[in-house]
């Protein structure tokens, strides 16, 4: 009777099923890892909310990534080791001193096609279902892990600290602001996404980031009501006004003592007039438009857009006069042009075509007003100019000039050329500008 070889006993067949156990739960966790970084959160949670608790279990181990990371590498590291070394001892007894290239070969390939590519082409392909498959698992291991994986990352950061690299524990790997809008302009840019689209959610994500005096009528083109003006001076005045509120002051333009509605004017003077035929005209010449004028309400210039627009609805108001730290009178913004920023213009019957800022000449060129925003101009067309140094176009224009130009100057700067149109007094109010 022949002898079994000893190469293929049972430790022979007992090592290669603990090389293959070790080879799926090597893929287990590159799998995992791949699932759960590419997953999205927002679809995660979305998941959890129709009631998955493998999304919910996914969120809650992604918020620390780096815990979570930690832990994934540190068991596939664990199982490639042990994978690798039982190997090397198998080939070697099968094969002698020459099975330990033969292991090394024989493993690379192993662990490349099923520990690592097969399972993260999968995970990439599938990665929020991934996720919350793994997530009660992959939660298992990390509180398994957790005292090793602080003491390594502890040690790394002493590491890094002693090459003066400086980490958050706090800090997440993308903003969300910053995932948002790059997956938008990433959407645009292959036509997914329109750019109405982009532009509005954009606008809507930047309300946070300005300041009021980034979009607010400037001081020079505020519409206002003399007090000592005749009523009946007044009453013409907000007829012939394009605007339903108006500013109302005292001697000096910056003595605001309060703002006048329209309709509470119309009311008051129909009031008078409907009074009687003999007492209506003296009534209207001593009408006082105090009486009606609401009192006004002042915002610092510094205030966010995002902070104002939750103002006004609180105070449920639509107008508030903006000043600086002196308490002086710089312009005064709307409801309306903070809603502006996240649809794009808004127009009604009583503003003219002609008064839009923006325009095409005969040569194809961009006819500007100057008051126009930076912010504005890039939205409407697509460029990149820089709004850092000044708000307006007019006031880039002057920065970069360090100068007021004449009409008829032109400028080249920022891969655009700008030529002054129109000018009143130091203001310039009308540019040529095309993308050189």
């Amino acid at each position: 009777m022949v002898a079994a070889s000893p190469t293929l006993d049972l430790a022979f067949w007992i090592t290669a099923g603990a090389i293959l156990m070790l080879l799926v739960l090597s893929g287990f966790f590159s799998g995992s890892e791949t699932a759960l970084t590419a997953a999205s959160r927002g679809k995660l949670r979305a998941r959890a909310d129709k009631g998955d608790t493998g999304a919910d279990r996914a969120l809650e181990i992604t918020e620390d990534n780096e815990r979570l990371i930690g832990s994934v590498l540190l068991g596939n590291n664990l199982v490639n080791i042990l994978a690798t070394s039982l190997a090397t001892a198998l080939f070697t007894r099968l094969f002698g001193e020459s099975g330990v290239a033969l292991a090394t070969l024989v493993m690379t390939l192993l662990v490349l096609i099923f520990a690592e590519v097969l399972p993260k082409t999968y995970a990439i392909t599938n990665a929020e279902p991934a996720a919350s498959r793994v997530a009660p698992a992959i939660g298992l291991v990390v509180r398994v892990f957790s005292p090793m994986v602080s003491a390594v990352r502890w040690l790394v950061r002493g590491v890094l600290r002693v090459f003066g690299v400086q980490t958050d524990p706090d800090s997440h790997i993308l903003a969300v602001r910053e995932e948002i809008a790059g997956a938008l302009y990433l959407g645009h840019s292959e036509g997914v996404v329109e750019k109405e689209d982009r532009d509005r959610i954009l606008g809507a994500l930047d309300l946070g980031e300005r300041a009021v005096e980034e979009i607010m009528l400037h001081r020079s083109q505020i519409e206002m009501i003399n007090a000592e003006d005749e009523p009946r001076a007044i009453l013409d005045q907000c007829l012939h006004s394009n605007h339903t509120r108006l500013p109302v002051y005292r001697d000096d333009p910056d003595n605001i003592i309060g703002v006048v509605h329209a309709k509470d004017l119309l009311r008051a003077m129909h009031k008078l007039v409907m009074g009687g035929e003999q007492v209506s005209a003296e009534a209207l010449d001593s009408f006082d438009i105090c009486d009606v004028a609401m009192k006004p309400y002042f915002v610092p210039e510094t205030t966010t857009l995002d902070d104002q627009m939750r103002q006004f609805l609180r105070m449920r108001s639509h107008f508030a006069l903006v000043v600086d730290e002196y308490g002086t009178l710089q312009g005064l913004i709307t409801l309306e042009d903070i809603l502006e920023e996240i649809v794009g213009e808004i127009t009604d019957e009583f503003d003219a075509e002609a008064d839009h800022p923006i325009r095409r000449s005969e040569d194809n060129q961009f006819l500007v007003d100057g008051a126009m925003t930076i912010r504005d101009l890039n939205r409407a067309t697509d460029w990149t100019l820089p709004d850092e140094e000044a708000n307006t176009i007019a006031g880039l224009v002057i920065h970069e000039a360090q100068m007021i130009p004449d009409t008829s100057q032109v400028f080249n700067f920022h891969g655009f050329r700008f030529e002054v149109v129109e000018k009143t007094d130091n203001r310039i109010t009308k540019l040529k500008i095309r993308k050189l």
